[in-house]
């Protein structure tokens, strides 16, 4: 029984279905808790084992072969139904699972960094994140949280300010070759920009809105380098390979590590901002204020001084 299965690891599979079903191996890395390496070398491992190629490689991203298509649908749903029956059995017991969605940038950057001070508070709940590439149009029936980014006028529910959109240009010490900081705003134009594709249609700050900001007259250079995903931006970013904007609350641990610095100190603040979102339903109300209390607990202990009073909060 289950004889093409043989020794195969569960873990590979995993892998395979959250690389195949966001088309990024860093996107899978997030979502599992993991890293890229990790990810890449699990997907060597299956294909190795099934003696046949399951993704494409092809500029800056992924593509299923047809094999990986076949293979995809058949994991995810069986993955799918075995999370089921998992959930009716942990339903029995007192360890509670909160779904919380939100977008791969604030998940690795903001979120992750800090849930270890949750749980540590909260031992009986774990968190589970949903994520997705900077917006959650649809939230599925069983998230419990969700902190998007927008103007706090969400369709999916009652959205409580978190913090505002607070930006400003960063990049690695070793792409200003020793030149004395902070440099005047123009210094921009004289370094590549790291670009992020589709910023307008999510309200994003893009560089020509910094450079407005910034009364920078003349307009950002198109870029050589442009990324779907933020957290690939901040690793080229950190590679040397560019400036990019940065979030406030997104890049204060690496400023803090020297991964990356400001190379102008001039700060652009929009209308913008991360709001927490909570579904119309009432489910589970008692652990989700509990996280609710929580994030605006982390909120108050990074401190905006610079961005005013808090948004209120907006019914929908």
């Amino acid at each position: 029984m289950f004889e093409a299965l043989g020794d195969m690891s569960l873990d590979l599979l995993r892998g395979f279905e959250a690389a195949a079903r966001l088309r990024s191996f860093t996107a899978a890395a997030v979502e599992l808790g993991t890293t890229q390496p990790a990810i890449s070398q699990q997907i060597k491992r299956l294909e190795e084992q099934l003696a046949t190629r399951l993704f494409d490689r092809i500029y800056r991203g992924i593509e299923l072969t047809d094999a990986g298509e076949i293979l995809f649908n058949h994991v995810q749903s069986g993955l799918q139904s075995m999370d089921a029956g998992l959930s009716l059995i942990t339903e029995q017991h007192q360890h509670e699972v909160l779904q919380v969605a939100t977008d791969f940038a604030f998940a690795a950057y903001w979120l992750m960094p800090r849930l270890h001070r949750f749980h540590k508070d909260n031992p009986d709940v774990d968190v589970s994140l949903v994520t997705s590439e900077r917006s959650h149009s649809m939230l599925r029936a069983d998230i419990d949280v969700a902190v998007l980014f927008g103007d706090g006028r969400f369709k999916q529910g009652e959205s409580h300010w978190l913090f505002s959109e607070e930006v400003f240009p960063v990049c690695s010490p070793k792409l200003l070759a020793g030149r004395p900081l902070p440099l005047p705003n123009e210094a921009l134009k004289e370094f590549p920009l790291l670009h992020l594709r589709g910023e307008n249609s999510t309200n994003w700050f893009d560089w020509g809105g910094v450079f407005r900001a910034l009364n920078i007259a003349q307009a950002p250079a198109p870029g050589q380098l442009r990324f779907d995903n933020y957290t690939l931006l901040i690793q080229a970013a950190i590679g040397g390979q560019g400036v990019a904007i940065g979030w406030r609350h997104l890049v204060d641990d690496l400023l803090d590590q020297g991964l990356l610095c400001r190379p102008i100190d001039a700060t652009a603040i929009s209308g913008y901002g991360y709001y927490i979102v909570l579904p119309q339903r009432k489910r589970r109300v008692q652990i989700v204020q509990r996280f609710v209390d929580w994030l605006k607990s982390e909120q108050a202990l990074s401190g905006d001084s610079l961005v005013g009073k808090p948004m209120p909060s907006i019914a929908i």
